[in-house]
């Protein structure tokens, strides 16, 4: 309307230019743009591109609330920032489904007894970095993750320096929860050598000589829905992790497993539950246990 008036001379330019809240140069570069093009020229080029410094985190409405209080100081309920995103257009990535009906596997009662472990093939680092595995551990009675780390692969090195935190830091656990890979147990179907013939049993793998020394009963399973608690997990995992990554602009395996660390008390904070029985399982190592001499460090120097 206002370069209207300016070509039929009802409006200087440098009127215009108060108006429109510009300088009188821009008034006549836009001006020609539209005498060439029409309304069209009018539109900015940006339109419907995303501005180059917009923090799009990801998050979906509960973790992004959570971030709020955390980083900025800001505590609203996540009705109230549900809310405000939806009125800007904006809704969470993560879509909300009605749960299904389904029977869960009672928790084990005590924290220790039962430890489920796995790795997650993920493209963490979202095209930064290499794609990464991340092992780790989810305990059976509480929900807590006492140790996890990324590695490039997924390999008996990662779960040797698993274990060893886990021993370190709580306890040797009654029992670990785990898949049929071959970091665990040899393939049934490998013919037999003659030494396991003579000894009438499987040579154990690596993993699988830790466990016996270490008195960890050795628990496969035979389907991904028989390790639902962290199957859920890495779920979870590749929702909140792969947003504070991305925050962060990690792109490396050390600068994810350095975000992972912060990462893992706050996850527990906000997701473990108390145990059924109080105490813990963990057995703490006899006396005189050196860690580099039972988790052979030769094996797991980084």
């Amino acid at each position: 309307m206002v370069l209207n008036q300016v070509e039929t001379g009802k409006m200087d330019g440098e009127s215009a230019a108060e108006v429109l809240g510009i300088s009188l140069r821009h008034v006549r570069r836009i001006l020609a743009a539209y005498r060439k093009e029409g309304a069209a020229a009018l539109a900015h080029g940006n339109r419907g591109r995303k501005p180059p410094h917009t923090l799009d985190a990801g998050c979906n409405n509960q973790h992004f609330t959570e971030l709020l209080a955390e980083r900025e100081g800001v505590v609203l309920s996540r009705s109230s920032v549900r809310r405000i995103l939806l009125a800007d257009g904006i809704k969470s990535p993560k879509k909300r489904r009605a749960p299904k009906h389904r029977s869960r596997r009672e928790r084990y009662p005590q924290e220790g007894m039962l430890l489920q472990t796995d790795g997650s093939r993920h493209d963490w680092l979202e095209g930064r970095g290499p794609w990464l595995t991340l092992v780790g551990a989810i305990d059976d009675a509480t929900g807590k993750v006492p140790y996890a780390l990324f590695r490039h692969q997924e390999d008996a090195q990662g779960y040797f320096l698993l274990l060893r935190q886990i021993v370190t830091s709580y306890g040797i656990p009654v029992a670990l929860y785990h898949d049929r890979h071959g970091i665990f147990e040899r393939c049934k179907r490998d013919t037999e050598t003659v030494e396991e013939q003579l000894e009438g049993k499987r040579i154990p793998t690596q993993f699988g000589r830790l466990l016996e020394e270490l008195g960890i009963t050795s628990i496969p399973s035979y389907s991904p829905e028989a390790r639902g608690r962290i199957e859920r997990l890495w779920k979870s995992f590749q929702d909140r992790l792969v947003s504070e990554l991305r925050l962060a602009g990690a792109g490396t395996l050390e600068e994810a497993n350095q975000i992972l660390r912060d990462f893992l008390p706050r996850y527990n904070h906000r997701f473990a539950v108390p145990a059924a029985q109080p105490g813990s399982a963990y057995r703490q190592p006899e006396k005189g246990f050196i860690p580099d001499e039972v988790f052979c460090s030769s094996i797991i120097v980084q």
